[in-house]
């Protein structure tokens, strides 16, 4: 991924910057360059990413630096809305990003101002899509697993071995009994404390040692509520 970005920029008034982004199975992104000319951005204020995968738009230098550069008052122009965000919820994200901190955002395509009335009604009902698309897709998810489960399919990894679980346990009680610690046995034998403790307990019956039992905490107490002398708030 490559990006370019102008230099550290002199105290001046408000500013037209510009973005363009493409990806490596791109041609070049001269057709961007040339739209953010021709409304008035001048090129060595043209910010550019190229990108080889799928990134959001805080995760890109271009955007990143044009982000640092762009102060209030001025006005960001860009392609397209889908070239400064990976989705729909990322485009908002930037959007949001550069409109609380008074920047002025125009998509020459798209024909829509994020500032105005209408353009935050588009957004809005984008938003508004990407959320009814997420749902859907958790919904199929949901029932997918549920169609899995009927026909008895077992999610999570396989079940360990009955001959395998025993000898770990046989090595966990022989360092134990060594005087190492359980989380040191647990640690050997390639599991948790309280895996270990679980498989102790299904398979030689004995109780899990008594570093398994983990004393309560005292409950957390002030002792300015005890003796009725808060401290003052700034």
């Amino acid at each position: 991924m490559s990006s370019k970005k102008p230099g550290l920029r002199q105290q001046e008034l408000s500013v037209k910057l510009g973005y363009a982004c493409i990806s490596t199975s791109d041609q070049d992104a001269s057709m961007q360059i040339e739209a953010l000319i021709s409304v008035g951005v001048d090129p060595k204020r043209i910010f550019t990413d190229e990108l080889s995968g799928a990134r959001e738009a805080k995760e890109r230098p271009g955007m990143k630096a044009l982000m640092d550069y762009a102060r209030e008052d001025d006005d960001v122009y860009f392609w397209r809305l889908d070239r400064i965000g990976r989705s729909v919820i990322d485009v908002l994200n930037t959007v949001n990003d550069f409109t609380s901190r008074g920047v002025r955002l125009h998509s020459i395509m798209d024909n829509l101002d994020p500032t105005s009335v209408q353009g935050r009604m588009q957004l809005a009902i984008m938003a508004t899509l990407a959320e009814y698309e997420r749902e859907l897709i958790n919904e199929r998810v949901r029932a997918g697993v549920i169609s899995a489960q009927k026909r008895g399919v077992r999610f999570g990894p396989a079940p360990m071995e009955e001959s395998v679980a025993r000898e770990r346990v046989l090595t966990a009680r022989r360092l134990m009994a060594e005087g190492k610690t359980a989380a040191h046995a647990a640690k050997t034998v390639g599991w948790s404390k309280a895996t270990l403790y679980r498989y102790m307990k299904t398979y030689d019956g004995a109780p899990a040692p008594k570093d398994a039992v983990r004393p309560k905490r005292a409950a957390a107490r002030s002792r300015y509520v005890e003796n009725g002398t808060l401290p003052a708030r700034e």
